[in-house]
């Protein structure tokens, strides 16, 4: 498949955010990634379900809504009415965790599990075929602009390992210093969406920067 990519609402112009979501469903990008932290499971604070809503008004692209924060079950239902269609949450925060996934597919939603930087892919070794998408943390969650940890290479081809003959469809999520460097090297070790924050938004011509990261192919062709 040809590889998606995700603009990180949380680099966006608050300020101007409907300029930046026009500038999203006008380019090539695939989704808006929504990062919803509430400062317990991360060091800070983004925005909840009143900016979510109005994100969802004027979106013409899914809503790829990662959440960091505690106890998400008691919000998922929530974040389904508030458009998200995609709901990504994180292996750490959830005690049940086969029991969230399949709580978020039963709304109809994509369910995701996300890693942190130092939580091994073999933890998804018992619920890989329940996932449609696994999305690795390539810096430590809860801030833009971090520098990307080079160890994310290596999981992404342990996960890709994992996965394989069990759950061949799985999306390959990275989240975290992605951009134009390093892409490439990202697609080569089995990711497929690219989501990046602050190489679009800071960018003089983000559209044009989208249409980049469409545009990267891996060295090798995947299987």
């Amino acid at each position: 498949m040809n590889h998606l990519v995700a603009p990180s609402v949380l680099a966006a112009d608050f300020a101007n955010l409907q300029k930046d979501i026009e500038m999203v469903n006008g380019s090539r990008a695939d989704w808006f990634h929504v990062d919803i932290m509430d400062g317990v499971f991360v060091p800070n604070i983004s925005f909840g379900f009143p900016v979510l809503d109005a994100l969802a008004k004027h979106a013409a692209k899914p809503l790829d809504v990662h959440l960091m924060i505690v106890d998400p079950d008691r919000y998922i239902e929530q974040f389904k009415k508030a458009g998200a269609s995609n709901i990504t949450v994180h292996f750490e925060a959830c005690t049940h965790l086969h029991r969230t996934v399949h709580a978020i597919k039963e709304l109809g939603c994509t369910a995701g599990v996300a890693l942190n930087p130092h939580t091994p892919v073999a933890v998804l070794e018992d619920i890989i075929d329940d996932l449609d998408l696994v999305l690795l943390m390539s810096v430590n969650p809860g801030f833009g602009g971090q520098k990307f940890i080079e160890n994310t290479y290596r999981k992404i081809r342990a996960l890709k390992a994992l996965a394989a003959g069990r759950n061949d469809s799985l999306l390959i999520e990275i989240d975290g210093g992605v951009n134009a460097k390093n892409a490439s090297t990202l697609l080569d070790a089995g990711a497929n969406v690219l989501v990046a924050g602050n190489f679009v938004f800071t960018a003089p011509n983000p559209a044009e920067v989208i249409s980049q990261l469409k545009e990267i192919q891996p060295h090798v062709l995947q299987a």
